[in-house]
Order: C-alpha cells, then sequence, then structure tokens
C-alpha cells in the first residue's frame, strides 16, 4: 500500500533502539527520507549503518531534556528540508514503588517522556502551520488510559502526552497538519528484554516462564496474551502519521488489554 510517503523527510526522535528504529526502518521502507536521534554518538552511528541500506539516512546525537540540544537537532533536520513527520518518540520507563519517589525523579520523568515532545513540536508545529500541512505523532502507551502501580510516575507522563496531544491539534483546526498519539501495550524492546532479564537472573528461573507469569498476574486482560513487537508499532505510527483524516486522536496497539470499546 502507498502510503504517499515517497521523499518525505520524517525526524524519528529516540530512534536508535526498539519502537523508534522500528519505525525508521518502515519509513525508509515506504521511501521517506529519515532523520534519526539518540543519546549518543556511537548509538546514531551504528542505527544508521544498520538502516543504510535501506534508504537515504542520516543522524545525530541529543539530549532532548536540554532546550539547546533539542534545537540542535532541529536544525540539523531543517538544514537536509521540510521536516513533513515528527515522531516524538524519546522516553524512558522503571518500576519504583510510588512512596519511594522523590521530587527529583518525577521532575526527570516528565522532562525526558513530555518536555522532549514540547521542545520539539514548539519547533515543528508553527512551521507545519506556516506551511498549512504535517504529521506530529507523540509516543503514549496504554499506562495513559491505565495506570500501572508500579510505575505510577511513567503513568502520568503517558497521560500527560494525550492532553499535550489534543491540545496541539486544536490548534491546527482548518489545516492539513495533524497531531495524534500512539498507545502500545507492553512491547518487547530492548529495554524490556533487558528488565525481564534481570528479573529472571534474579529469581532464578527461565525467562519464558517470567514472561507468561507477567500476562498472567499483572496483564491478565491481554487478549493476544503476549508483548507486542516494535516493528508492529512502527506500522501503526507510519500509517496513521500518513493518515489525512486522523487528528487529535488516541490510537491504540496494547493488544486488549484496556477493557474498553473505544
Amino acid at each position: 500500500m502507498d502510503l504517499g510517503l515517497k521523499d518525505k523527510q520524517v525526524l524519528v526522535t529516540g530512534s536508535g533502539s526498539g519502537i523508534g528504529k522500528a519505525t525508521a526502518r518502515v519509513y525508509l521502507e515506504e521511501g521517506a527520507r529519515v532523520i534519526v536521534h539518540g543519546l549518543t554518538e556511537a548509538e546514531v552511528s551504528a542505527c544508521v549503518d544498520d538502516l543504510s541500506s535501506l534508504g537515504e539516512v542520516e543522524g545525530i546525537a541529543a539530549d532532548l531534556t536540554k532546550t539547546a540540544d533539542a534545537e540542535t537537532l532541529a536544525d540539523f533536520a531543517q538544514a537536509r528540508g521540510t521536516v513533513d513527520v515528527l515522531v516524538n518518540n524519546v522516553g524512558i520507563f522503571s518500576v519504583k514503588p510510588f512512596e519511594d519517589l522523590t521530587d527529583d525523579d518525577w521532575m526527570h520523568y516528565f522532562n525526558i517522556n513530555v518536555l522532549s515532545a514540547v521542545r520539539m513540536s514548539r519547533i515543528f508545529l508553527p512551521e507545519m502551520l506556516r506551511r498549512g500541512e504535517g504529521s506530529i505523532i507523540n509516543m503514549a502507551s496504554e499506562a495513559a488510559v491505565k495506570p500501572l502501580p508500579q510505575m505510577v510516575h511513567y503513568s502520568v507522563t503517558k497521560t500527560a502526552m494525550l492532553g499535550l496531544t489534543r491540545g496541539m491539534a486544536e490548534l491546527t483546526k482548518g489545516t492539513k497538519v495533524r497531531v495524534n498519539s500512539i498507545l502500545p501495550g507492553p512491547t518487547w524492546t530492548e529495554g524490556v528484554e533487558a528488565y525481564f532479564d534481570g528479573l529472571a537472573d534474579q529469581k532464578g528461573e527461565p525467562l519464558d516462564t517470567i514472561v507468561d507469569n507477567y500476562f498472567k498476574s499483572d496483564e491478565p486482560t491481554s487478549l493476544i496474551q503476549r508483548f507486542v513487537q516494535p516493528d508492529e508499532v512502527a506500522r501503526m505510527i507510519v500509517t496513521i502519521s500518513a493518515s489525512s483524516a486522523s487528528n487529535g486522536s488516541a490510537h491504540r496497539i496494547e493488544g486488549g488489554i484496556v477493557r474498553n470499546i473505544l
């Protein structure tokens, strides 16, 4: 299916691995030109090397908790042409008891998971509005609408992303600019795999057993009873970003965990 993305320029933040890298890959397969981003030059270089056979891809390292770095990333992308699609994918997670979360923990999570998207969108949304077209995708989570007790801090930042998305979308009325969010469920990224590997070592149980028990005990409402794969999320991101009729919406790809008909 031709999504009309050939020769469009796409910027995917946090694309050195996981969902972000899978998303960059799918955009390249669709014929887009892609700017990838990571926290270190080594991560970005490895990503570019891995994806370069698929099409035109360049990248730069930047710490998006810093406004100056966000501006540097934007300048890098704009020097290569108009950014048609921005995917705000940067984010972190951790498991930590609510009572142990300090003010600094909360500020750290908001700075990375929410303000990184604010910083990038603050640059690119006005530019898209001036052109009258463009697409922004904000990465949320099923935890945004089904907060996780073991990750209250993470969940709250993802709920904030839904508000940010709808608020930005309201600014686009009457244009061809769209702002949408994606809500993945538990996804088997490198970070999640590392977490479960550590849990398996800690409990002295096989990884497969730990994963099976996770869905039985922690996510019993999951209809697929497995982790979502990064490329499954990536394909939804790419499709929604190219849709001319989707705007201000939250699109779920969480395996049916959330018991809700909407």
